[in-house]
């Protein structure tokens, strides 16, 4: 009865996870379906302290045979260590979470990637600990080829994710160099390690011995390091999602070994929908799969700017207004210097004053604008600027010629002519056609190429200005001046 009543909740608790996933899909819907991902972990953690908790008189005959096995023995003790995991845990994950801001948001992703890592890691040796104590004692074990096979599968991708999550956050948070490690014969080296993987795995899973799994577990976390490490800046929100996507197959993998279905099934969700998240961007950004992984943008860098691509036009904040004020049509770019700058809300004020003044405001999102996918669209969300006015990029990108004016707040490589044209580190890579509109306005600190490193020769075009500094203070400063810009319109007019 009680195996009955654990399995249940698991299968609710992943009925739940399906609806959360497509709750995310929707921005109308993201909070009902964040809730349902909620309520859906409660239920499975609980069912789990249970499952620990319940006395032997609780369970029925066929309790070993349905229940994961690591709930194979009650009492007290295994139900004291699981509830300070899950309150360590959670007093961790609470305090992360109020402490990051929005630009910190891929790195603690990236973080949490390496956790669910390094726990199939463990998880996979303890499995296998168990295992091989059967296996000593001599107790016959139905179908032990095949269990051994997901666990050292498991440990592999487990092992690959946090390595490269390790890595990922390490140049998302500048502590590592954005450009990519290419050495000789990188991607015949890839391919050797993966090699050299697989016949470790098939060793340990003939023998069912400790040293080529912990063979295969250094090489794996090797060719975790070198993958991304081998990807340039420009492709770091792909990888985010890519590793996303490994996250989940080790989950599921780690279910497996622990026959947890409610694992399996949450695994299976967060590796297919990162899979595909990845190949969205990946022909948003015209590049394939495979040569993101195998060090996509960014094998080549350009120098930084040093004013010899032609003259720059600077525009005050007051001069900006007017041209705003007396526009028919704005379209707003946004990039992660927005973000660092927290100019989403006033960017919001801004648009509400000018859309109030006739003035037609729309926001184009790049699919990698930022550094991790939907960056531009959860910052605008929060500073309740309508959805109805924000734009995906294939839906706009014809629309330029016919905008007056174009704000390119913190966006760099996204808006990069040089992609147009053949031979430059971001060939190929669609991107907003800014250029395009009768005058673009660049927010910007300096003159600094952007995260890919690539040089912008937007700054250099006849229509562009530039207005440099803080890009928050600069939307405040054109804010301010908005009144005495409609002021003099009217007085024009």
């Amino acid at each position: 009865m009680l195996a009955n009543f654990v399995q249940a909740t698991y299968i609710v608790a992943g009925l739940l996870f399906i609806l959360a996933l497509a709750g995310l899909a929707r921005f109308e819907t993201s909070k009902r379906g964040n809730a349902f991902g909620i309520l859906g972990m409660v239920l499975a953690v609980g069912a789990t302290v249970v499952a620990v908790w319940a006395p032997e008189s609780w369970r029925g005959a066929d309790w070993a045979s349905r229940m994961p096995s690591f709930v194979g023995v009650a009492g007290v003790g295994p139900l004291v260590f699981l509830v300070i995991a899950v309150l360590v845990g959670a007093v961790i994950g609470v305090w992360k979470a109020l402490r990051v801001e929005m630009t910190g948001m891929p790195q603690l992703i990236a973080q949490l990637h390496s956790f669910v890592g390094l726990a199939a890691v463990l998880i996979g040796f303890t499995v296998f600990s168990e295992v091989r104590g059967e296996i000593e004692a001599g107790n016959a074990m139905e179908g032990v080829g095949f269990h051994l096979a997901e666990i050292w599968i498991g440990i592999f991708v487990g092992a690959v994710t946090f390595t490269g999550s390790i890595v990922a956050w390490g140049k998302l948070a500048e502590r590592i160099a954005s450009k990519p490690l290419t050495l000789p014969m990188r991607n015949l080296l890839n391919l050797a390690v993966v090699v050299a993987i697989v016949a470790c795995g098939a060793g340990f899973q003939s023998s069912g011995n400790w040293f080529p799994l912990i063979l295969l577990t250094l090489l794996s976390l090797l060719l975790g390091c070198h993958l991304v490490l081998a990807i340039g800046g420009a492709d770091m929100p792909v990888v985010i999602s890519m590793l996303n996507s490994y996250s989940g197959f080790a989950a599921a993998f780690s279910g497996f070994a622990l026959g947890m279905n409610v694992l399996i099934i949450t695994g299976a969700l967060v590796g297919a929908s990162g899979a595909i998240l990845s190949y969205i961007m990946c022909r948003a950004m015209n590049r394939s799969f495979v040569s993101v992984i195998l060090g996509g943008f960014g094998a080549e860098t350009a120098a930084a700017a040093s004013g010899g691509q032609g003259e720059i036009r600077e525009v005050k904040a007051d001069e900006l207004a007017g041209w705003l004020t007396n526009a028919r049509s704005v379209m707003v770019t946004p990039g992660y210097g927005m973000a660092v700058a927290q100019a989403q809300y006033p960017v919001a004020e801004l648009t509400k004053r000018l859309t109030d003044a006739g003035v037609e405001v729309r926001f184009a999102i790049h699919p990698v604008a930022g550094r991790l996918p939907g960056h531009m669209n959860v910052l605008l969300a929060e500073a309740k600027v309508p959805y109805d006015i924000v734009f995906e990029m294939d839906e706009v990108n014809d629309e330029f010629d016919r905008t007056d004016v174009v704000l390119v707040i913190g966006a760099n490589d996204t808006v990069n002519p040089s992609a147009m044209q053949p031979g430059t580190p971001i060939s190929g890579m669609p991107v907003l056609h800014v250029w395009e509109a009768g005058k673009v306005i660049v927010f910007k600190r300096s003159m600094k190429p952007g995260y890919a490193g690539v040089e912008n020769p937007l700054f250099f075009q006849d229509n562009t200005y530039m207005l440099f500094g803080d890009a928050k203070a600069s939307v405040d400063a054109i804010n301010a001046a908005l009144p005495a810009a409609a002021e003099h319109r009217a007085i024009g007019a």
